[in-house]
């Protein structure tokens, strides 16, 4: 399934939420493992293993457009470069904050990024925020607060990597807006693969730790499944429009304090559950407000397995 693919879609609503599901499913698995290898060895490390499995989906994928001369033709190669370092180092903070943060309340926190958007489009887009959508943005911060409270998660190096997460990703989403507006999908997935690779590869070396087979076994299920759950997000997306698939994402949450509690045994307290319920429900809002004003929700580039 190509990227132009999405632009001449027969819309499939139920088929697409359903392999939105099963994508968002996958990506959490992925996240386990990720969780239980650092554990082991560096974040840097199993970013850049990770991030292998991305590089080749998006060479195939950019090859299947026309190569990569077309692709890296851009308008805007500054932007472009800066939305790739911007993935990257926003992976490499998740990673570490996989070493501390377990995996539902990492996942909470995570989900404040859609409210960050709607912050970082006033000033980078100049979208216009009404009161309404502020409100809803404040209300998610609150939620994000009651997750941090004093008692509830320890305030260490982890919670400050997931917040910092949570902001990289979102200016980046806020910068694949903009770029979309001058390059195709194509080009911004090149920029994504060979910039997040070049920057994982050169920082992650430095870190290599030799592996058991077992956790090279795991690496492998990672690098595989990414190009499943990317082809398929893809698939998805040529079935119906992002911003109908797109609230489903919320479903990493629940599936998130699944996998916490099943493969590492931990529970979230009822107080956190209620402070990512208020922000999953803000969220929705913020999404239900901008497709009433028809403010695009991205469809591209495919993201390296960290929604």
């Amino acid at each position: 399934m190509s990227i132009s693919a999405i632009d001449n879609r027969t819309d499939n609503v139920g088929r697409a939420i359903a392999l939105t599901l099963f994508t968002i499913a996958v990506f959490g698995v992925q996240d386990a493992i990720s969780k239980h290898l650092v554990q082991s060895y560096s974040p840097f490390q199993v970013t850049m293993m990770r991030y292998w499995g991305f590089a080749l989906f998006a060479l195939i994928l950019v090859m299947r457009q026309g190569g990569w001369r077309q692709a890296l033709a851009s308008k805007v190669p500054g932007w472009q470069m800066l939305r790739g370092a911007l993935l990257i180092i926003e992976i490499w903070f998740f990673a570490m904050a996989l070493q501390s943060v377990p995996l539902g309340e990492l996942q909470s926190i995570s989900m404040v990024y859609p409210l960050l958007v709607t912050l970082f489009s006033i000033p980078l887009l100049g979208e216009k925020v009404g009161v309404f959508r502020f409100v809803a943005v404040g209300v998610g911060f609150a939620g994000a607060l009651i997750i941090v409270r004093p008692g509830g998660l320890p305030l260490d190096w982890g919670v400050g990597f997931a917040v910092i997460s949570a902001t990289l990703y979102s200016l980046y989403i806020v910068l694949t807006r903009k770029v979309s507006q001058f390059d195709r999908a194509a080009t911004s997935l090149a920029y994504t693969g060979i910039i997040g690779l070049v920057l994982s590869s050169g920082v992650g070396v430095f870190f290599w730790q030799p592996m058991a087979w077992v956790d090279v076994a795991l690496v492998v299920t990672m690098m595989v499944t990414t190009c499943l759950g990317h082809g398929l997000m893809i698939y998805a997306l040529s079935m119906a429009p992002a911003s109908t698939v797109q609230p489903f994402n919320y479903f990493a949450l629940p599936w998130a304090i699944v996998l916490s509690m099943v493969v590492f045994g931990h529970f979230i307290d009822p107080i956190s559950l209620l402070g990512a319920a208020i922000v999953v429900a803000a969220g929705l809002v913020v999404m239900a407000r901008e497709r009433i004003k028809r403010v695009a929700i991205v469809d591209g580039p495919i993201l390296p397995g960290r929604e």
